[in-house]
């Protein structure tokens, strides 16, 4: 019985102490450190960009212009923006930017308290390295719920500037003041 009671003491004690250490434990471990980003967008000077083009249905209504409306005011804004130049052949980049609007397929029920609601339009900017083609980063950002014409444009143009900002704050550009005019919003 004294052996038996040594050895829960003892297992006690042991617990107690690897138990005191635990808070000590969590004080030293410290936020793990941000991932890399990969070089090849940040030392990058010559880009590609790529129009991956509009799902049906969202052009003339509804947003305004046309199917590239995105794409030519994504590279006006980088353009003017003046940190790259901008190429016409991807073979001579150092980065690929394809851009993207999709209109996702979803619930048609936009009842939250179902768990169900429509996906918004979203523009997605994918980051190819030129040389291997992998994708070396990927950015999304949904175009706002409006009800009328004006208030879809702004927020086709708002959602734009992001992707535009998102991508030139990853590259460790400063967005300046010469963005398009549509995306100074």
């Amino acid at each position: 019985m004294c052996k038996i009671l040594s050895l829960l003491s003892g297992a006690a004690l042991l617990s107690a102490a690897m138990l005191s250490n635990v808070p000590s434990l969590a004080q030293q471990s410290a936020p793990p450190a941000a991932a890399p980003v990969p070089p090849a967008i940040l030392s990058a000077s010559r880009i590609f960009i790529s129009n991956a083009g509009a799902d049906a249905g969202l052009f003339p209504s509804p947003f305004s212009d046309t199917p590239d409306r995105g794409y030519n005011q994504f590279y006006a804004a980088l353009k003017n923006q003046g940190s790259y130049q901008l190429v016409n052949d991807p073979s001579q980049a150092d980065l690929v930017l394809e851009l993207r609007l999709s209109a996702p397929y979803g619930p048609s029920d936009p009842s939250k308290q179902k768990g169900a609601s429509d996906p918004l339009p979203m523009f997605r900017l994918t980051i190819y390295d030129a040389k291997t083609h992998y994708v070396l980063w990927a950015f999304t950002e949904s175009i706002d719920v409006a009800y009328l014409q004006k208030s879809h444009d702004h927020n086709f143009d708002v959602a734009l500037a992001a992707i535009v900002r998102d991508f030139l704050t990853l590259a460790g550009k400063t967005s300046s003041p010469a963005l398009h005019p549509a995306l100074a919003h």
